[in-house]
């Protein structure tokens, strides 16, 4: 019994250390996304960097915890509403860690996620699925190769009747 508690105390302490070890913060943030980007720009909370030739932007607080990163794809006047709702069939099977989301009449790919509690291979795992939702936008609506099975794709079906006809 005694070897239990040992070995669960060695587990816990092992546990604790690494979990502790993972702790995010906005410098090593910005020492990871410089490491992988073209150029860095930080103002305040926000890194704006380029990745493949797109902008990428990270916003982080640390007192709330958050963090995301985004990267602008095309502005709503110019989409088309068969990409809309390819876009929206995407965030349940393609775009796993990213979504695709409406702000400001504009499209991004965004990750969301707790700052604190990423790691650094995430962080650049983020990276890489917000730059490939942005490029893929338009074709597979993808942020990795890996796809959820499913419709993938938005099928035109006739419009329901009302099931009650109000008077």
């Amino acid at each position: 019994m005694r070897r239990v508690y040992c070995l669960f105390f060695l587990l816990s302490f092992l546990t604790f250390q690494s979990a502790r070890a993972q702790e995010m913060n906005s410098e090593k943030l910005s020492e990871l996304i410089a490491q992988v980007s073209d150029s860095v720009a930080t103002h305040g909370n926000t890194i704006q960097f380029m990745y493949g030739e797109r902008p990428l932007i990270c916003v982080y607080d640390e007192n709330a915890n958050r963090m995301r990163i985004i990267s602008p794809i095309v502005k709503t006047e110019d989409l088309e509403e068969e990409q809309l709702l390819n876009m929206l069939v995407a965030n349940f099977h393609s775009a796993l860690d990213v979504k695709y989301a409406l702000s400001d009449e504009v499209i991004w790919s965004v990750f969301i996620h707790p700052l604190k509690e990423l790691a650094d291979h995430q962080v650049l795992d983020a990276i890489d699925q917000v730059y490939a939702a942005n490029i893929t936008f338009g074709t597979t609506y993808s942020s990795t190769n890996l796809v959820f099975p499913g419709n993938t794709k938005k099928k035109e079906a006739p419009k329901a009747k009302k099931l009650i006809e109000r008077g």
